[in-house]
C-alpha cells in the first residue's frame, strides 16, 4: 500500500503530467482549426492594413498568435503553475511575483526570439526549399552561444547568484571537479527559495562560463555528504562527455527535424488551400508538423537521457564512495520535489528524462 506521501506525490505528478498533455493536445487542435478555417488568412489580411512590409507582418502575425494563445491558456497555466504549486505547498511566490517572473521570461523571449524569427523568414525567402539548412545552422550556433551566456547574463535576471560561503563543501566540490578533469574557480549558490520549496543543483555554461550552481533549498536541507554526491552526479555528466554528446545528438536531431518539417510542410500546403511556401498565413502548418515530429522523437531523447543518468549515478558512487549518502540525497530530492517514485512504465518510457527513483536506487545498490 502506498504511504500518504507517495500517494500525494503520485497525484500531484499525474495532474501535472495529464494537464500538460491536455494542454498540448488542445494547442495542436486549436492551431489546426486556426489554419483550416481560414483564421490565419484573416489575421494576415488584418495586419496588412497597417503595414506592407512582409517581415514586419510576419513578426506581428507571430506576436498576435502568441498573445491569443496566452489568453486562451492563462486559466490552465494559472492552475498548473500557480494554484497547484500552492495547493501542494511547493511555491513561495505571490500571484504578482508569479506574473512578474513570467513577464521577465516574455521579455527575454522577445529579445532572443525576434532575431531568430527574422533569420527564419529570411531563410525561407532567400533559400527556397533549402531554407531549413541555413536556419538549422544558425539555430545550432545560437544555442551554443546561449549556453555560454545563460549563467552569466540570463540566470542573474531571475535569481540572486552568490559565491558559496561553505568553505568545506567548496573544497570538496573543487577536489571532485579536479578528479573529473574540470577546472572550477568558484562554486555558486542561488536563491531558489524565492520561487519554490523544491531543491536542485546544476552544472551550466560552456568554456569559461562553466558554473556549478546549488539551490539554497538544497544547501539548507541536505548534509555535506549528500550535496557532495549530487554534485558528483552532475560532474559525472561532464566526465562521461554527456554534454558534448548531447550537443552533437541535439544538432543531428535538430537538422533532421527541420528537414522533415520542410518536406512535410511543402507537401501539405495544397491540402489547406495555400499556394506558396512563404505565405505567412500558412506558416502555422510548420508548427503543427514540428509538434507531431517532436512527439515521435520524444521517447528516443528520453531513453538516451535516462541512459546518461544511470552513468552519472554510477560515477557519483565511485567518485565519492558514499553510496548511502547518495541514496539518501535522491530520496530527499524526491520527497522535497514531490516526484512520483514509481510512475507507470509507459509514462516513464515516453516522458521521463530521468529513471524513476525506485529504479535509480535499485541500480545504485547493485554497484
Amino acid at each position: 500500500m502506498e504511504t500518504t506521501s507517495n500517494s500525494t506525490a503520485k497525484k500531484y505528478s499525474n495532474i501535472k503530467l495529464f494537464g500538460g498533455i491536455a494542454k498540448g493536445i488542445v494547442s495542436f487542435v486549436l492551431l489546426f482549426l486556426f489554419v483550416a478555417f481560414g483564421f490565419s488568412k484573416t489575421l494576415y489580411y488584418l495586419i496588412q492594413h497597417f503595414t506592407a512590409n512582409e517581415y514586419f507582418i510576419f513578426i506581428l502575425f507571430t506576436f498576435l498568435m502568441g498573445f491569443i494563445a496566452t489568453v486562451i491558456f492563462f486559466p490552465a497555466d494559472y492552475y498548473l503553475e500557480f494554484y497547484l504549486e500552492h495547493k501542494y505547498s511547493l511555491s513561495n511566490q505571490t500571484f504578482l511575483k508569479w506574473i512578474w517572473e513570467d513577464f521577465k521570461g516574455f521579455l527575454i523571449s522577445i529579445v532572443i526570439g525576434v532575431p531568430l524569427l527574422l533569420v527564419f523568414f529570411y531563410s525561407m525567402n532567400k533559400f527556397g526549399a533549402l531554407w531549413w539548412l541555413p536556419f538549422a545552422i544558425v539555430l545550432f550556433l545560437f544555442s551554443v552561444l546561449l549556453a555560454k551566456i545563460v549563467p552569466v547574463i540570463i540566470l542573474p535576471l531571475f535569481y540572486k547568484v552568490t559565491l558559496l560561503d561553505d568553505e568545506i563543501l567548496k573544497e570538496r566540490i573543487k577536489e571532485l571537479s579536479k578528479e573529473a578533469g574540470m577546472k572550477v574557480e568558484n562554486v555558486y549558490a542561488f536563491d531558489m527559495s524565492k520561487n519554490t520549496k523544491k531543491a536542485n543543483a546544476a552544472f551550466t555554461g560552456l568554456g569559461s562560463t562553466k558554473r556549478i550552481l546549488l539551490g539554497d533549498t538544497l544547501l539548507k536541507n541536505f548534509t555535506t555528504d549528500e550535496i557532495e554526491t549530487v554534485i558528483a552526479h552532475e560532474l559525472g555528466h561532464y566526465k562521461k562527455k554527456h554534454i558534448i554528446k548531447n550537443i552533437i545528438f541535439g544538432a543531428v536531431l535538430s537538422f533532421l527535424t527541420f528537414f522533415l518539417m520542410a518536406k512535410l510542410y511543402d507537401l501539405s500546403l495544397s491540402w489547406l488551400g495555400f499556394n506558396i511556401r512563404i505565405e505567412i498565413a500558412a506558416l502555422p502548418l510548420l508548427a503543427l508538423w514540428g509538434i507531431l515530429i517532436g512527439v515521435i522523437e520524444a521517447p528516443l531523447s528520453s531513453m538516451i537521457s535516462r541512459k546518461y543518468e544511470y552513468e552519472a549515478d554510477e560515477y557519483s558512487v565511485k567518485a565519492t564512495n558514499k553510496k548511502d549518502a547518495f541514496i539518501d540525497a535522491l530520496n530527499k530530492l524526491t520527497e522535497q520535489n514531490l516526484a512520483d517514485k514509481e510512475p507507470h512504465p509507459f509514462v516513464e518510457w515516453f516522458f521521463y528524462s530521468h529513471p524513476s527513483i525506485k529504479k535509480r536506487i535499485g541500480f545504485i545498490k547493485t554497484l
